[in-house]
């Protein structure tokens, strides 16, 4: 008795598991994505910054600069620098 009161504890256990991870998939796949997003941003900034020198061109780093890198990546540095220099 006690062999079949384990298999169904082990079967709802893996059950409740993959109810979990069916329902914790798209926001860990939206947090990766924003990951992604905020490392190339930031990589992007430190490329502007360091080569942008010998021309001229800079964005500060800041809070509101580091936001609009993390969410929106590559295109948020060429927003920024959009923003700063055309307007």
């Amino acid at each position: 008795m006690t062999f079949i009161i384990t298999i169904l504890l082990i079967a709802s256990a893996l059950g409740l598991l993959s109810l979990l991870f069916k329902i914790l998939k798209t926001p860990i796949k939206l947090a990766l994505k924003l990951l992604v997003n905020a490392i190339v941003g930031f990589l992007s900034l430190v490329v502007v910054n360091l080569l942008g020198s010998f021309i001229g061109i800079s964005l500060g780093v800041n809070w509101l600069n580091a936001i609009i890198v993390g969410l929106l990546g590559l295109p948020g540095v060429i927003l920024l620098l959009l923003l700063k220099y055309l307007l």
